[in-house]
């Protein structure tokens, strides 16, 4: 593996820094038994968390019309705003993966198309905020991913060069946004992945199927 100079690794949020799954169905299923609605099981709807939380309720009132859908997603974000950390939690192996990135003098943020409301008190309660070189939002930039602009504003945020950044996620929007934004990109097959996706095709530089796989890359790919 060829070095380069790595100063920071950005992470999208959900399904490849934390495991938001159980909080979102919990809060999509009591957002559907309030309005008469069945509750959905977690292999329905967990790979559509990173599509956000309107593609989860589509796939589960697939024949609502849009006014409901929309008033079943203002319920259901509501819920999740007050029950942002009950049942998140990092994914195995990341909070090493953290640890291993801070000590070898490395950054490192988020880049997540979640909106402030929801990424600001989720960083909070998992003790993140002060830890992270940025934290981008979907709603803070004009655009969000696959665009490279909030690429762009975390490494202004971080003081870091594109160049010298490497992100990783689990969706190929998340890969497009990083090649858009000239970072090294790592595909996180770990995380939401939707049926007939092919991350193999995403033109990350590398898969990575478990967080701790990341460590061994990121010791790899610096110059020493």
């Amino acid at each position: 593996m060829t070095c380069f100079k790595l100063d920071c690794v950005l992470f999208d949020l959900d399904g490849t820094l934390v495991d938001t799954a159980p909080d979102l169905i919990a809060c999509l299923n009591r957002t559907l038994t309030a309005h008469g609605y069945a509750a959905v099981n977690e292999a329905e709807v967990k790979p559509c968390i990173s599509l956000g939380a309107l593609a989860m309720i589509k796939q589960a009132v697939a024949d609502a019309d849009q006014d409901r859908q929309n008033q079943l997603l203002e319920f259901m974000l509501d819920c999740y705003q007050n029950n942002i950390a009950e049942h998140s939690r990092f994914f195995s192996g990341i909070y090493e993966t953290l640890e291993t990135i801070e000590s070898l003098g490395l950054k490192w943020g988020v880049v997540t198309n979640k909106r402030e409301r929801f990424t600001l008190p989720l960083m909070d309660a998992l003790k993140l905020t002060e830890r992270a070189a940025c934290v981008i939002s979907g709603d803070t930039t004009a655009n969000s991913k696959p665009h490279p602009e909030p690429m762009l504003a975390a490494c202004r945020q971080a003081a870091v060069r594109p160049e010298n950044c490497v992100y990783i996620g689990d969706a190929s929007h998340d890969i497009a946004a990083g090649k858009n934004a000239n970072m090294k990109t790592l595909a996180a097959v770990y995380g939401y992945l939707k049926d007939g996706d092919q991350p193999e095709n995403w033109g990350a530089d590398a898969l990575i199927e478990h967080p701790h796989q990341l460590q061994k890359w990121i010791q790899a790919t610096l110059c020493h």
